[in-house]
């Protein structure tokens, strides 16, 4: 097992951790929302989970895009970051 986590890219481990960590946290909400069973803290747990969700975007796409930055020429580097804006843009508006 530690040899193949040690040849696995450092960038997918990363973004595959996030990944892990942040359905584990919606897990671990829809859980307690369906334990508590009370629609007002099922609201304050979801829109915490709203929050939380953007963010885990927002940090694999960064590793991903630091992971592949140096095999990428500069002009489909920018087309990669006007892609993640408009990923963005769609999630926030």
């Amino acid at each position: 097992m530690k040899q193949w986590i040690d040849s696995m890219d450092k960038a997918v481990l990363g973004m595959g951790l996030l990944r892990v960590v942040g359905g584990s946290l919606e897990l671990m909400a829809a859980i307690t929302i369906l334990y508590f069973n009370d629609i007002k803290k099922a609201l304050a747990l979801n829109s915490i989970l709203a929050t939380i969700g953007p963010i885990i975007l927002i940090s694999t796409m960064t590793i991903g895009i630091i992971g592949v930055a140096s095999e990428l020429d500069p002009i489909r580097l920018v087309l990669v970051f006007c892609g993640v804006f408009l990923i963005l843009l769609a999630v926030f508006k």
